[in-house]
């Protein structure tokens, strides 16, 4: 009996202890990251390390050196010598190694082996990246950091950067127009794509840009952000009055560039290979990032008249896409398909698109849509992405790169405000003032007054 209550007594805390360490990793993964997983992950790694990456395959038989040495000193036996190990650096996520590699071995060595690794030292996953040649990088990330987004407080952007989601590494992904001057974002409905261009609107408002928006579902999506667009065209009509009215702003770009370097007059704007920051700062124009949302709006047509705008507004997009990076004007193009069914010149458009962004999509075709020409084995891993992770998607570029990104949560108040905050930071366009959205004025409600009104006697 007095044994039986021990063991109670003894075991209270201990199912205690482990149910809390049960919730705790579920509910809180970083924390129990940070208190359990990495002191067991760095205990398995140090007591591990030489025999996990023999059973890999990444170690080399020692030098001849290196035998004598051993035999000298020790006359044991002489083990293949795996990478040279570098010093463990935890972090909120997981741990990051640097290894040199052993003569002959190369980074998709130790990229084969990284499934290998992810098992033998109990984490999520195992990542590799190149430092320079010899050395790689193992980011070793010790749990789920795509189920519940927590950005990087580091993760600051500079001028037209914007990190706008969370990469499986647990590294910012961040949309840099500077290096990726035009994107293309596609998905399904409720698929998280609003949230991406939410994101991106609220990065890019405290900065020193222009932003333009062109969103045919009269203005559902973008017509919130009104405060700080500096034109907003709500039907293809108005699309069809806002497009040429930035073509000409490019060219007269374009004459600002010629006139400042020298250039002649006669020179063909595709043979300018300068751009508007080589100009002194005080005559730089501002940027321009165009957002189009549910690009498919402007390519459907019913009658033949429609048919020409149609075919003069996709002519001008393509100009846009194909000039507008030196005369610092950005395209941000989203819809649910992007492919030659919608019409002349979708193709065209498409192919001048660099960055692609591929949420959860309907039909494997829509995803080879958005990444089939660049990465096609991302095709997979989009057509993979369940309908309850709303944000994830799938992010590459024409590098043959990609990873899988997931934007964090931001209501639809908070990046209106984030916009009315920001409002003076709208430019001086003075081309763009006809497209100005109207915003109305937010009644002031009068404080209460404390003063009691006198009765009225009769």
């Amino acid at each position: 009996m007095t044994d039986l209550t021990t063991l109670l007594e003894v075991g209270g805390p201990v199912a205690a202890l482990g149910g809390g360490a049960a919730y705790t990793r579920a509910k809180h993964p970083g924390i129990y990251w940070s208190a359990v997983g990495l002191p067991i992950s760095t205990a398995r790694l140090l007591s591990s390390y030489g025999s996990v990456m023999e059973a890999c395959g990444l170690t080399v038989t020692p030098s001849r050196l290196r035998v004598l040495a051993v035999k000298a000193t020790t006359r044991g036996e002489v083990r293949p010598v795996p990478p040279r190990r570098g010093i463990i650096r935890p972090t909120t996520t997981g741990l990051r190694l640097r290894l040199r590699l052993a003569p002959g071995q190369e980074p998709a060595d130790v990229a084969a082996s990284a499934e290998r690794l992810r098992h033998a030292w109990g984490v999520h996953a195992v990542y590799v990246t190149t430092v320079k040649p010899g050395v790689v990088d193992l980011r070793l990330v010790g749990y789920d950091v795509l189920r519940k987004v927590r950005m990087p407080r580091k993760a600051v952007g500079g001028c037209l950067q914007v990190p706008v989601a969370l990469r499986e590494d647990a590294t910012p992904f961040v949309r840099d127009y500077r290096v990726v001057p035009h994107g293309l974002s596609l998905g399904a409905t409720l698929s998280g794509k609003s949230m991406y261009l939410r994101h991106l609107v609220a990065g890019l408002a405290p900065q020193p840009v222009a932003l333009v928006g062109i969103d045919c579902k009269r203005g559902v999506e973008l017509a919130p952000f009104a405060s700080r667009l500096s034109a907003l065209a709500t039907d293809p009509d108005q699309a069809a009055d806002l497009l040429p009215v930035l073509i000409k702003e490019m060219e007269d770009r374009y004459d600002l560039i010629k006139a400042r370097q020298r250039i002649a007059p006669g020179t063909p704007n595709e043979e300018i290979t300068s751009d508007i920051w080589g100009l002194p700062e005080q005559e730089r124009p501002v940027p321009v990032v165009l957002f189009v949302d549910e690009v498919a709006e402007l390519f459907l047509v019913a009658t033949k008249k429609e048919e020409e705008r149609r075919d003069e507004m996709v002519t001008q997009l393509i100009r846009l896409a194909q000039l507008g990076r030196a005369a610092g004007i950005y395209l941000e193009v989203c819809g649910q398909r992007f492919g030659a069914e919608l019409g002349k010149g979708a193709t065209m458009l498409r192919a001048q698109l660099t960055g692609r962004v591929c949420h959860r999509v309907n039909d494997e075709a829509s995803a080879k849509m958005a990444l089939g020409d660049i990465a096609p084995e991302a095709v997979s891993a989009a057509c993979a992405i369940p309908a309850e992770r709303p944000g994830l998607a799938v992010a590459g570029d024409t590098s043959g790169g990609w990873s899988r990104i997931r934007t964090p949560y931001l209501s639809l108040s908070d990046a209106a405000e984030t916009c009315r905050a920001s409002a003076h930071m709208v430019p001086d366009l003075p081309a763009l003032k006809p497209f100005r959205p109207s915003v109305p004025v937010q009644p002031v409600e009068s404080p209460a007054s404390v003063v009691q009104p006198r009765p009225v006697t009769g």
